[in-house]
């Protein structure tokens, strides 16, 4: 990819997660997961199509037979150069914004052609996601207490002040008391994966690391935005049941591994951006006007390290007439 490709297509794959913020916005605290997810999925994929590049979707919305749109090995783009990964997740917190609930995002990452990670027939992970100022000292087969120990010394932190976000699952219940014996603080989210990564990761957030059991492909588009941060995040795949544990090894899969960023994404030319649904920590959501609508969105560029936000007031009438999106 050339530099300016590189700047062209990370203000290009914006566009895709606005629109699918716009496309799934409407279904705000509606209850209907799918309708939401569908709204989604048509507005990025629709706008997915005039991005300039010949994209594979290597994670996506599910198998060619599940899922008619942005499914796995489905093509994208204009078929031009360059070739690319794609990981799409239109909404990262389904659950959340058919509650009304804070943090949900739509995502989308991309990297160099067969540089995404995708370990079939394994749905999690056991995850550890830091910023930059602990990316080498933490140690996913080490233990809570000595994790968060060296996290608290290099961000001259006492432990009781740092603070660990990970989602409210009963898998969670023995992390959870490990967590409060060491003595430090404990965010729950209820959904989002990629959004808990990001706070994480990102300065300011007031949470300093990630933990825990979460979906296999949020754990590499998270990967993607740390690399662009700077952090680190390490995980290891977390088979659900035995049948599970026999379809990864049968596809050679290491379960003993510790898979790394590098490992999860390999290109070091990578692009991730985010634009919020619902109001949260990170991004403001989709915000109605008397004629559209606004959008706050996040682009990061690996190469570079560039982290931008970007504010964006939509005419729907006119991007309807223009795009043929359905903002309805």
């Amino acid at each position: 990819m050339s530099i300016t490709i590189d700047r062209n297509l990370a203000m290009e794959l914006v566009r895709t997660t606005e629109a699918a913020a716009l496309g799934a916005a409407p279904f705000m605290g509606r209850g209907d997961k799918n309708a939401a997810d569908q709204g989604a999925v048509n507005g990025m994929r629709t706008m997915m199509a005039s991005v300039h590049m010949s994209g594979i979707v290597v994670i996506g919305e599910g198998e060619k037979d599940e899922a008619p749109m942005l499914y796995i090995g489905e093509e994208v783009g204009t078929g031009e150069e360059p070739e690319v990964d794609i990981a799409v997740d239109p909404i990262d917190g389904t659950t959340l914004l058919s509650k009304g609930m804070p943090n949900s995002l739509s995502v989308v990452a991309v990297g160099e052609r067969g540089s995404m990670y995708y370990p079939p027939h394994i749905v999690y992970m056991n995850k550890i996601a830091v910023g930059p100022e602990a990316a080498g000292v933490i140690d996913i087969r080490a233990s809570v207490e000595e994790n968060l120990g060296r996290i608290a010394e290099v961000k001259k932190m006492r432990v009781q002040d740092v603070t660990v976000v990970l989602l409210d699952r009963p898998r969670h219940a023995e992390l959870v008391e490990q967590i409060r014996a060491v003595g430090a603080r404990i965010k729950m989210i209820s959904d989002g994966d990629v959004a808990g990564s990001l706070l994480a990761a990102s300065p300011g957030t007031g949470v300093d690391v990630l933990m825990g059991i979460g979906g296999s492909p949020e754990g590499v588009i998270s990967a993607t935005a740390i690399k662009c941060i700077g952090g680190a995040i390490q995980c290891m795949l977390w088979p659900r049941n035995d049948g599970e544990r026999d379809l990864a090894i049968q596809a050679g899969l290491d379960l003993d591994q510790v898979l790394t960023q590098d490992d999860l994404v390999k290109s070091d030319n990578v692009f991730f951006a985010a634009t919020g649904i619902t109001d949260g920590e990170l991004m403001q959501g989709v915000h109605y006007t008397a004629d559209g609508a606004t959008t706050e969105s996040l682009v990061m560029r690996s190469r570079s390290g560039t982290v931008r936000r970007v504010l964006a007031t939509h005419r729907l009438r006119k991007l309807k007439e223009f795009a043929a999106v359905p903002f309805d």
